[in-house]
Protein backbone atom coordinates (compact mmCIF):
# COMPACT_ATOMS: atom_id res chain seq x y z
CA UNK A 1 0.00 0.00 0.00
CA UNK A 2 1.11 3.34 -0.58
CA UNK A 3 1.52 5.80 2.48
CA UNK A 4 -1.85 7.45 2.95
CA UNK A 5 -3.69 4.41 1.68
CA UNK A 6 -4.85 3.12 5.08
CA UNK A 7 -5.79 6.62 6.05
CA UNK A 8 -8.35 6.84 2.74
CA UNK A 9 -9.35 3.10 3.60
CA UNK A 10 -10.00 4.20 7.79
CA UNK A 11 -10.79 7.81 7.78
CA UNK A 12 -11.96 9.16 4.26
CA UNK A 13 -13.13 12.13 5.94
CA UNK A 14 -9.75 13.15 7.14
CA UNK A 15 -8.14 12.06 4.21
CA UNK A 16 -9.98 14.18 1.88
CA UNK A 17 -9.37 17.05 4.34
CA UNK A 18 -5.66 16.42 4.13
CA UNK A 19 -6.00 15.76 -0.16
CA UNK A 20 -7.50 19.39 -0.06
CA UNK A 21 -4.35 20.59 1.47
CA UNK A 22 -2.47 18.96 -0.78
CA UNK A 23 -3.69 20.47 -4.01
CA UNK A 24 -4.14 23.98 -2.02
CA UNK A 25 -0.49 24.08 -1.43
CA UNK A 26 0.39 23.11 -5.29
CA UNK A 27 -1.91 25.02 -7.08
CA UNK A 28 -2.11 28.52 -5.13
CA UNK A 29 1.05 30.88 -3.88
CA UNK A 30 1.56 30.59 -0.61
CA UNK A 31 3.30 34.30 0.82
CA UNK A 32 2.58 34.15 4.26
CA UNK A 33 5.79 35.27 5.95
CA UNK A 34 5.92 32.00 8.49
CA UNK A 35 5.00 29.97 6.46
CA UNK A 36 7.48 27.22 4.24
CA UNK A 37 7.41 23.73 2.42
CA UNK A 38 9.31 21.21 4.67
CA UNK A 39 11.22 18.27 2.75
CA UNK A 40 10.04 14.99 2.07
CA UNK A 41 12.54 13.82 4.71
CA UNK A 42 11.41 15.99 7.58
CA UNK A 43 7.62 14.97 6.81
CA UNK A 44 9.02 11.30 6.94
CA UNK A 45 10.84 12.22 10.80
CA UNK A 46 8.19 13.56 11.90
CA UNK A 47 5.44 10.78 11.06
CA UNK A 48 7.80 8.26 12.04
CA UNK A 49 8.00 5.35 15.08
CA UNK A 50 9.28 8.53 17.16
CA UNK A 51 5.82 9.91 17.31
CA UNK A 52 5.25 6.16 20.11
CA UNK A 53 7.91 7.49 22.73
CA UNK A 54 7.67 8.98 25.89
CA UNK A 55 10.84 10.92 26.53
CA UNK A 56 10.50 13.31 29.60
CA UNK A 57 13.49 14.80 30.52
CA UNK A 58 16.99 14.99 28.44
CA UNK A 59 19.28 12.56 26.67
CA UNK A 60 20.96 10.18 29.08
CA UNK A 61 18.61 11.42 31.86
CA UNK A 62 15.28 10.02 31.53
CA UNK A 63 12.13 9.56 33.72
CA UNK A 64 11.52 6.41 30.95
CA UNK A 65 13.14 3.92 29.78
CA UNK A 66 14.01 2.56 26.19
CA UNK A 67 15.31 6.12 25.17
CA UNK A 68 18.45 4.77 23.71
CA UNK A 69 17.18 5.74 20.39
CA UNK A 70 15.58 8.87 20.66
CA UNK A 71 18.20 10.00 22.48
CA UNK A 72 20.57 10.02 19.23
CA UNK A 73 18.04 12.28 17.82
CA UNK A 74 18.10 14.58 19.82
CA UNK A 75 21.57 14.74 20.24
CA UNK A 76 21.88 14.93 16.65
CA UNK A 77 19.48 18.12 16.50
CA UNK A 78 21.20 19.80 19.47
CA UNK A 79 24.31 19.24 17.59
CA UNK A 80 23.64 20.54 14.25
CA UNK A 81 22.12 23.65 15.98
CA UNK A 82 25.15 24.47 17.32
CA UNK A 83 27.15 24.15 14.51
CA UNK A 84 24.74 26.43 12.70
CA UNK A 85 24.42 29.19 14.61
CA UNK A 86 27.61 28.67 17.09
CA UNK A 87 26.05 28.44 20.09
CA UNK A 88 27.55 26.58 23.57
CA UNK A 89 23.64 25.44 24.86
CA UNK A 90 20.92 24.40 23.10
CA UNK A 91 17.31 23.26 23.60
CA UNK A 92 15.12 21.87 21.18
CA UNK A 93 12.43 20.60 23.29
CA UNK A 94 10.24 23.86 23.02
CA UNK A 95 6.91 23.01 21.17
CA UNK A 96 6.93 26.56 19.69
CA UNK A 97 8.34 29.87 19.72
CA UNK A 98 5.90 31.25 22.20
CA UNK A 99 6.41 28.29 24.56
CA UNK A 100 10.83 28.91 24.00
CA UNK A 101 10.14 32.47 24.65
CA UNK A 102 8.13 31.68 28.14
CA UNK A 103 10.94 29.72 29.28
CA UNK A 104 13.12 32.21 29.27
CA UNK A 105 10.98 34.80 30.99
CA UNK A 106 10.07 32.24 33.34
CA UNK A 107 13.75 31.42 33.91
CA UNK A 108 15.07 35.19 34.27
CA UNK A 109 12.23 36.90 35.90
CA UNK A 110 9.77 37.50 39.10
CA UNK A 111 6.08 37.79 38.42
CA UNK A 112 5.98 41.67 38.23
CA UNK A 113 9.53 42.65 36.76
CA UNK A 114 9.58 45.38 34.19
CA UNK A 115 10.68 44.06 30.76
CA UNK A 116 10.48 45.32 27.33
CA UNK A 117 10.15 44.57 23.64
CA UNK A 118 8.76 45.98 20.37
CA UNK A 119 4.58 46.64 20.35
CA UNK A 120 2.58 44.23 18.65
CA UNK A 121 0.65 46.89 16.69
CA UNK A 122 4.52 47.84 15.55
CA UNK A 123 5.65 44.36 14.11
CA UNK A 124 6.06 42.66 17.34
CA UNK A 125 5.11 39.20 18.97
CA UNK A 126 2.29 38.62 21.69
CA UNK A 127 4.84 36.96 23.98
CA UNK A 128 7.09 40.75 23.11
CA UNK A 129 4.61 41.96 26.25
CA UNK A 130 1.56 42.03 24.94
CA UNK A 131 -1.75 43.00 27.05
CA UNK A 132 -3.43 40.03 25.88
CA UNK A 133 -0.65 37.45 26.79
CA UNK A 134 1.04 35.85 29.53
CA UNK A 135 4.12 37.99 28.77
CA UNK A 136 2.04 40.92 29.75
CA UNK A 137 0.18 39.67 32.16
CA UNK A 138 2.77 38.59 34.43
CA UNK A 139 5.29 40.84 33.93
CA UNK A 140 5.21 45.16 33.99
CA UNK A 141 5.52 45.23 30.18
CA UNK A 142 6.77 48.50 28.56
CA UNK A 143 6.36 48.19 24.12
CA UNK A 144 8.91 50.50 22.37
CA UNK A 145 7.87 51.09 18.46
CA UNK A 146 8.63 52.51 15.38
CA UNK A 147 9.33 56.26 14.15
CA UNK A 148 6.16 57.42 12.58
CA UNK A 149 7.95 58.64 9.60
CA UNK A 150 10.67 56.52 9.12
CA UNK A 151 8.69 53.14 10.18
CA UNK A 152 12.10 52.49 11.75
CA UNK A 153 13.16 51.62 15.65
CA UNK A 154 14.80 54.76 17.23
CA UNK A 155 17.17 53.39 19.28
CA UNK A 156 17.62 56.73 21.05
CA UNK A 157 13.99 55.82 22.19
CA UNK A 158 14.79 52.54 23.01
CA UNK A 159 17.68 53.99 25.25
CA UNK A 160 15.59 56.76 26.61
CA UNK A 161 12.86 54.38 28.18
CA UNK A 162 15.30 51.67 29.40
CA UNK A 163 16.98 54.54 31.35
CA UNK A 164 13.10 55.24 32.81
CA UNK A 165 11.93 51.57 33.16
CA UNK A 166 15.01 49.66 34.33
CA UNK A 167 13.45 46.14 32.62
CA UNK A 168 15.37 42.86 33.78
CA UNK A 169 14.91 41.85 30.61
CA UNK A 170 15.24 43.24 27.06
CA UNK A 171 13.69 41.91 24.18
CA UNK A 172 14.58 42.39 20.33
CA UNK A 173 12.82 40.61 17.66
CA UNK A 174 9.42 41.06 15.50
CA UNK A 175 7.10 38.79 13.26
CA UNK A 176 6.09 41.59 10.91
CA UNK A 177 9.08 44.12 10.90
CA UNK A 178 10.98 44.35 7.62
CA UNK A 179 14.42 45.96 8.48
CA UNK A 180 17.29 44.20 11.00
CA UNK A 181 18.06 44.45 14.73
CA UNK A 182 20.99 46.34 15.59
CA UNK A 183 21.92 43.76 18.85
CA UNK A 184 25.21 45.83 19.23
CA UNK A 185 23.38 48.51 20.08
CA UNK A 186 20.13 46.74 22.30
CA UNK A 187 23.68 45.20 24.19
CA UNK A 188 24.99 48.26 24.96
CA UNK A 189 21.38 49.56 26.51
CA UNK A 190 21.06 46.66 28.26
CA UNK A 191 24.38 46.44 30.11
CA UNK A 192 23.88 50.14 30.69
CA UNK A 193 20.57 49.26 32.89
CA UNK A 194 21.53 46.39 33.60
CA UNK A 195 19.32 44.01 31.80
CA UNK A 196 19.34 40.86 30.00
CA UNK A 197 19.20 40.56 26.31
CA UNK A 198 16.91 37.92 24.74
CA UNK A 199 16.78 37.91 20.77
CA UNK A 200 13.62 36.23 19.54
CA UNK A 201 14.51 35.61 15.91
CA UNK A 202 11.82 33.44 15.01
CA UNK A 203 11.66 34.46 11.38
CA UNK A 204 14.73 35.36 10.43
CA UNK A 205 16.60 32.32 11.89
CA UNK A 206 16.84 30.49 8.40
CA UNK A 207 18.82 33.69 6.85
CA UNK A 208 21.02 33.94 9.80
CA UNK A 209 22.04 30.28 9.92
CA UNK A 210 23.19 30.44 6.42
CA UNK A 211 24.85 33.67 7.05
CA UNK A 212 23.30 35.99 4.89
CA UNK A 213 21.69 38.01 8.35
CA UNK A 214 24.34 38.63 10.92
CA UNK A 215 24.22 35.84 13.92
CA UNK A 216 22.89 36.99 17.17
CA UNK A 217 24.86 35.39 19.02
CA UNK A 218 27.88 37.74 20.24
CA UNK A 219 25.46 39.67 21.71
CA UNK A 220 22.46 38.04 23.29
CA UNK A 221 22.04 36.30 26.33
CA UNK A 222 19.13 34.32 24.95
CA UNK A 223 18.36 33.70 21.36
CA UNK A 224 15.02 31.84 20.75
CA UNK A 225 13.24 30.88 17.59
CA UNK A 226 10.90 28.63 15.86
CA UNK A 227 12.13 25.83 13.68
CA UNK A 228 9.95 26.24 10.62
CA UNK A 229 9.70 29.85 8.89
CA UNK A 230 13.14 30.61 7.03
CA UNK A 231 15.01 27.36 9.07
CA UNK A 232 12.61 25.79 6.77
CA UNK A 233 11.97 22.48 9.51
CA UNK A 234 8.87 21.46 11.39
CA UNK A 235 6.51 23.67 13.38
CA UNK A 236 8.37 23.94 16.94
CA UNK A 237 10.53 25.82 18.89
CA UNK A 238 14.20 26.35 20.04
CA UNK A 239 16.48 27.97 22.68
CA UNK A 240 20.02 28.75 22.21
CA UNK A 241 22.62 30.75 24.26
CA UNK A 242 26.32 31.53 22.93
CA UNK A 243 27.65 31.23 26.04
CA UNK A 244 26.52 29.82 29.43
CA UNK A 245 26.80 31.58 32.71
CA UNK A 246 25.79 31.64 36.34
CA UNK A 247 21.85 32.28 36.73
CA UNK A 248 21.06 36.32 37.57
CA UNK A 249 18.40 34.89 40.28
CA UNK A 250 20.75 33.01 42.20
CA UNK A 251 19.48 29.37 42.30
CA UNK A 252 21.37 27.49 43.84
CA UNK A 253 21.83 23.30 44.00
CA UNK A 254 22.92 21.29 46.98
CA UNK A 255 26.43 19.30 46.14
CA UNK A 256 29.19 17.40 48.05
CA UNK A 257 30.82 19.97 49.39
CA UNK A 258 27.77 22.29 49.54
CA UNK A 259 26.02 24.80 47.74
CA UNK A 260 26.71 26.54 44.31
CA UNK A 261 24.82 28.76 41.96
CA UNK A 262 23.51 26.90 39.46
CA UNK A 263 24.63 27.55 35.19
CA UNK A 264 21.87 29.26 33.17
CA UNK A 265 21.68 25.98 30.87
CA UNK A 266 20.30 23.70 34.46
CA UNK A 267 17.93 26.87 34.79
CA UNK A 268 16.45 27.11 31.69
CA UNK A 269 16.48 23.02 31.01
CA UNK A 270 14.58 22.25 33.88
CA UNK A 271 12.05 25.41 33.19
CA UNK A 272 11.61 23.37 29.92
CA UNK A 273 10.64 20.05 31.33
CA UNK A 274 9.25 19.57 34.21
CA UNK A 275 8.42 23.35 34.27
CA UNK A 276 6.56 24.53 31.61
CA UNK A 277 6.49 21.52 29.62
CA UNK A 278 6.04 17.35 30.16
CA UNK A 279 7.14 14.87 27.57
CA UNK A 280 8.95 16.40 24.27
CA UNK A 281 7.72 15.63 20.59
CA UNK A 282 10.25 13.52 20.07
CA UNK A 283 8.82 12.34 16.08
CA UNK A 284 8.84 16.68 15.71
CA UNK A 285 12.34 16.77 17.38
CA UNK A 286 13.62 14.19 14.86
CA UNK A 287 12.58 16.45 11.73
CA UNK A 288 14.45 19.48 13.09
CA UNK A 289 17.82 17.35 13.38
CA UNK A 290 16.86 16.29 9.43
CA UNK A 291 16.23 19.92 9.02
CA UNK A 292 19.22 21.37 10.53
CA UNK A 293 21.06 18.42 8.68
CA UNK A 294 19.81 20.50 5.27
CA UNK A 295 20.46 23.86 6.77
CA UNK A 296 24.33 22.69 6.94
CA UNK A 297 24.61 21.76 3.14
CA UNK A 298 25.78 24.71 0.79
CA UNK A 299 22.48 24.99 -1.23
CA UNK A 300 20.97 26.44 1.92
CA UNK A 301 22.58 28.99 1.93
CA UNK A 302 21.69 29.74 -1.80
CA UNK A 303 18.10 29.68 -0.67
CA UNK A 304 18.38 31.82 1.74
CA UNK A 305 19.88 34.64 -0.10
CA UNK A 306 17.25 33.97 -2.78
CA UNK A 307 15.17 34.39 -0.02
CA UNK A 308 16.47 38.23 0.57
CA UNK A 309 16.91 38.74 -3.09
CA UNK A 310 13.18 37.76 -4.10
CA UNK A 311 12.03 40.00 -1.39
CA UNK A 312 13.80 42.86 -2.60
CA UNK A 313 12.93 42.47 -5.90
CA UNK A 314 9.15 42.63 -4.75
CA UNK A 315 9.29 45.28 -2.17
CA UNK A 316 11.19 48.14 -5.32
CA UNK A 317 8.38 46.12 -7.31
CA UNK A 318 5.48 47.15 -4.92
CA UNK A 319 7.04 50.84 -4.17
CA UNK A 320 7.40 51.40 -8.24
CA UNK A 321 3.94 50.27 -8.19
CA UNK A 322 2.53 53.00 -5.77
CA UNK A 323 2.53 50.93 -2.31
CA UNK A 324 3.72 51.91 1.23
CA UNK A 325 5.47 49.18 2.63
CA UNK A 326 6.44 50.60 6.29
CA UNK A 327 10.06 51.29 6.87
CA UNK A 328 10.07 51.78 3.49
CA UNK A 329 11.81 48.50 2.14
CA UNK A 330 13.28 45.18 3.78
CA UNK A 331 16.42 43.52 4.63
CA UNK A 332 14.67 40.37 4.95
CA UNK A 333 12.27 37.74 3.73
CA UNK A 334 9.26 40.03 4.57
CA UNK A 335 7.43 43.52 4.01
CA UNK A 336 4.81 44.78 5.28
CA UNK A 337 2.05 46.77 2.76
CA UNK A 338 0.09 49.40 4.29
CA UNK A 339 -2.99 49.90 2.29
CA UNK A 340 -4.35 52.69 3.43
CA UNK A 341 -3.60 54.44 0.20
CA UNK A 342 -5.03 52.47 -1.91
CA UNK A 343 -8.40 52.80 -0.09
CA UNK A 344 -8.35 48.91 1.01
CA UNK A 345 -8.23 47.20 4.33
CA UNK A 346 -6.15 44.02 5.43
CA UNK A 347 -9.42 42.34 5.58
CA UNK A 348 -10.32 42.82 2.60
CA UNK A 349 -7.24 42.42 0.86
CA UNK A 350 -6.67 38.98 2.29
CA UNK A 351 -9.74 37.77 1.27
CA UNK A 352 -9.63 39.08 -2.51
CA UNK A 353 -6.18 37.13 -3.07
CA UNK A 354 -7.55 34.53 -1.33
CA UNK A 355 -10.12 34.32 -3.71
CA UNK A 356 -7.28 34.97 -6.84
CA UNK A 357 -5.13 32.13 -5.74
CA UNK A 358 -2.79 34.36 -3.34
CA UNK A 359 -2.29 33.29 0.16
CA UNK A 360 -1.49 36.39 2.66
CA UNK A 361 -2.30 37.62 6.35
CA UNK A 362 -3.84 41.19 7.22
CA UNK A 363 -2.18 42.86 9.23
CA UNK A 364 -1.66 45.75 11.72
CA UNK A 365 0.53 48.34 10.53
CA UNK A 366 2.09 50.64 13.01
CA UNK A 367 -0.32 53.69 14.16
CA UNK A 368 -3.22 51.95 12.92
CA UNK A 369 -6.41 53.17 12.71
CA UNK A 370 -8.13 49.77 12.94
CA UNK A 371 -8.73 47.28 14.39
CA UNK A 372 -7.00 43.58 14.31
CA UNK A 373 -10.06 42.42 12.93
CA UNK A 374 -9.81 44.40 9.94
CA UNK A 375 -6.39 46.09 9.83
CA UNK A 376 -5.24 48.35 7.41
CA UNK A 377 -2.32 46.33 6.00
CA UNK A 378 -0.84 42.81 4.40
CA UNK A 379 1.91 41.05 5.63
CA UNK A 380 3.87 39.34 2.63
CA UNK A 381 6.64 36.74 2.52
CA UNK A 382 9.28 35.15 0.04
CA UNK A 383 10.51 31.57 2.29
CA UNK A 384 7.79 29.51 0.62
CA UNK A 385 8.04 30.30 -2.89
CA UNK A 386 11.45 30.59 -2.85
CA UNK A 387 11.51 26.90 -2.30
CA UNK A 388 9.63 26.28 -5.12
CA UNK A 389 12.49 27.45 -7.05
CA UNK A 390 10.72 30.87 -8.24
CA UNK A 391 13.09 33.73 -8.78
CA UNK A 392 13.09 37.67 -9.17
CA UNK A 393 11.29 37.68 -12.56
CA UNK A 394 8.90 35.49 -10.43
CA UNK A 395 9.02 37.96 -7.25
CA UNK A 396 8.46 40.87 -9.76
CA UNK A 397 5.60 38.91 -11.46
CA UNK A 398 4.17 38.23 -8.48
CA UNK A 399 3.98 42.11 -6.98
CA UNK A 400 2.61 42.85 -10.58
CA UNK A 401 -0.55 40.25 -9.86
CA UNK A 402 -1.47 41.40 -6.84
CA UNK A 403 -1.79 44.54 -7.54
CA UNK A 404 -3.78 43.67 -10.08
CA UNK A 405 -6.73 42.48 -8.11
CA UNK A 406 -6.26 45.19 -4.83
CA UNK A 407 -6.52 47.61 -7.48
CA UNK A 408 -10.05 46.27 -8.83
CA UNK A 409 -10.66 45.68 -5.59
CA UNK A 410 -13.82 48.27 -5.38
CA UNK A 411 -14.40 47.63 -9.18
CA UNK A 412 -17.77 46.17 -10.12
CA UNK A 413 -15.57 43.16 -12.12
CA UNK A 414 -13.09 42.14 -9.32
CA UNK A 415 -14.85 38.80 -9.30
CA UNK A 416 -13.67 38.02 -13.31
CA UNK A 417 -10.22 40.35 -12.42
CA UNK A 418 -9.76 37.49 -9.25
CA UNK A 419 -11.03 34.52 -11.33
CA UNK A 420 -8.39 35.52 -14.42
CA UNK A 421 -5.31 36.15 -11.68
CA UNK A 422 -6.06 32.64 -9.80
CA UNK A 423 -5.62 30.49 -13.09
CA UNK A 424 -2.52 32.84 -13.95
CA UNK A 425 -1.04 31.81 -10.70
CA UNK A 426 -2.12 28.33 -11.10
CA UNK A 427 -0.30 28.06 -14.12
CA UNK A 428 2.93 29.82 -12.49
CA UNK A 429 2.71 27.34 -9.54
CA UNK A 430 2.76 24.27 -11.36
CA UNK A 431 5.62 25.29 -13.33
CA UNK A 432 7.10 25.49 -10.35
CA UNK A 433 6.19 22.05 -8.45
CA UNK A 434 7.01 21.36 -4.95
CA UNK A 435 9.44 18.40 -5.95
CA UNK A 436 10.67 16.86 -3.02
CA UNK A 437 8.35 19.58 -0.80
CA UNK A 438 5.56 19.41 0.39
CA UNK A 439 3.08 16.63 1.55
CA UNK A 440 2.53 14.87 -1.87
CA UNK A 441 0.16 11.58 -1.75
Amino acid sequence: MMKHDILKMQDPEVFASITGEVRRQTETLELIASENFTSRAVMEACGSVMTNKYAEGYPGKRYYGGCEYVDIAENLARDRAKQLFGCEYVNVQPHSGSSANMAVLFSVLKPGDPIMGLDLSHGGHLTHGSSVNFSGQLFDAHSYGVDRETGIIDMNKVEEMAMQVRPKLIIAGASAYSQGFDLKAFRQIADKVGALLMADVAHPAGLMAAGVMPNPMEHCHFVTTTTHKTLRGPRGGMIMMGKDFENPLGITIKTKTGSRVKMMSEVMDAEVMPGIQGGPLMHIIAGKAVAFGEALQPEFKVYAQQVKDNAAAMAARFLGLGYHIVSGGTKNHLMLLDLRNKEVTGKVAENLLHDAGITVNKNMVPFDDKSPFVTSGIRVGTPAMTTRGMKVAESEQIAGLIDRVISAANQPDIADVCKQVKAEIRELCLSFPLDGYGPLI
